[in-house]
């Protein structure tokens, strides 16, 4: 499997508005704290769910950390994707970065 260094990744501050971010955290985590515009889907479901991930456009995986997320990327890549990139640092990235969160438990959003 990929390295975390070796996959194609994008700072939190370079994420283009029109990128399709793909939260492969789980669910607890996903409803602490995520990007208002992101898709949930945990690591575990992706090669279920791979038609559901475009093959066109920015595609930025995300997990708490970037650990997770760029083995997903090394994933898609083998995949045949073209399109990934890893959130470099992750949901903890975005977070001190002051990108926009919402949480879906009502209190305020956090990186669990």
């Amino acid at each position: 499997m990929f390295g975390r260094n070796q996959v194609p990744g994008v700072g939190a501050d370079e994420v283009p508005a029109e990128a399709y971010l793909l939260d492969v955290r789980e669910d607890d985590e996903w409803a602490a704290g995520h990007a208002p515009d992101a898709r949930h889907m945990p690591m575990h479901t992706v090669p279920a769910r791979l038609d559901e991930i475009p093959t066109d456009g920015d595609v930025v995986v995300v997990c708490r950390s970037g650990g997770r997320s760029a083995q997903v990327v090394a994933y898609l890549l083998a995949a045949g994707r073209d399109n990934v990139r890893n959130l470099d640092g992750g949901m903890m990235a975005w977070a001190r970065a002051g990108r926009p969160m919402i949480s879906e438990d009502g209190g305020a959003p956090q990186v669990a």
